[in-house]
């Protein structure tokens, strides 16, 4: 079999020759292919996560505002639920709301990214059906767009920090690690569930109930200290025990101690999913312009 090179304009001003790049097809070398497309189209996975993060706050009244009310808001619910009525212990000496914030953080980036990913490839259903592009690039976009209002949230970390007069220890240099294993705990779900979304439009109804259900399972309004020694490593089989109780070890220090087989066994977990995640997106993409 032949060859075969697609010539296409690109994205950068700068290459003024359509001839400088080309897409090709060839028998065997496809994957390959691909995720050097990856980086071809680096500019238009930029284009489309600005355009995710102006849609989601244009015409809104108080704007990135609302990366952190949501948070801060869950976090005074769950204070003076589990900390006030239901006596849930703290993390060592450590306030409690602090210590719900530091689980709030992940949680709520992990939850708005896979509800934003979930909807991507329908909510760019034109740009699917007429023009070629690795598809990867539109739920990698929604997920960069949820870590832009993580990283806004984390602010009012620090706030609270100063409120309360907490100063963190050397773990704090490591929460960019963490920050990153995070948004693996969300990418491969979320590759997953917008594949199945594209064929199954019932799923737009199920991750909602899923997400609703996880903030309850996953030890954010409680430390994950709680749970019988004997079933801590099978309850690291949720990926964010891992992520969360890395977060507050960052941020806590040896207020909140990390479990390292439960953590071993959560980031596991998280590459298991992040493999999967790419490798069902990877089959099915093919299919998405005709089932969209």
């Amino acid at each position: 079999m032949k060859t075969l090179k697609l010539p296409f304009w690109p994205l950068s001003a700068a290459d003024t020759s359509p001839a400088q790049r080309v897409t090709v097809i060839e028998p065997g070398r496809a994957e390959k292919n691909y995720w050097r497309d990856l980086w071809n189209y680096r500019e238009l996975f930029i284009i489309l996560a600005w355009r995710d993060i102006a849609v989601r706050y244009k015409q809104t009244v108080i704007g990135v505002a609302w990366a952190v009310i949501r948070p801060f808001l869950t976090m005074v619910v769950f204070t003076a639920i589990f900390g006030r009525l239901a006596k849930m212990p703290s993390a060592g000496n450590s306030p409690y709301a602090l210590m719900v914030f530091a689980g709030m953080l992940p949680w709520t980036f992990f939850s708005t990214a896979l509800g934003e990913a979930s909807n991507s490839l329908i909510g760019n259903e034109k740009l699917i059906s007429k023009v070629y592009f690795p598809r990867l690039i539109i739920p990698t976009a929604a997920v960069v767009t949820a870590f832009v209002d993580f990283l806004i949230s984390l602010g009012i970390l620090f706030f609270m920090m100063l409120y309360y007069r907490f100063v963190p220890g050397w773990q704090i240099l490591l929460l960019p690690v963490f920050m990153l294993l995070a948004l693996c705990a969300a990418l491969g779900p979320g590759l997953w569930v917008t594949a199945l979304n594209v064929k199954y439009r019932d799923f737009r109804y199920v991750i909602p109930f899923l997400v609703q259900l996880g903030l309850y399972v996953s030890p954010v309004g409680f430390t994950s200290s709680v749970i019988p020694h004997r079933w801590r490593l099978l309850y690291s089989l949720n990926p964010m025990v891992g992520v969360i109780d890395g977060f507050r070890w960052c941020i806590l220090g040896k207020e909140s101690p990390l479990y390292l087989p439960g953590f071993c066994f959560s980031v596991v977990v998280i590459a298991f999913f992040l493999w999967f995640g790419i490798t069902r997106f990877r089959k099915m993409e093919n299919l998405f312009a005709d089932l969209i």
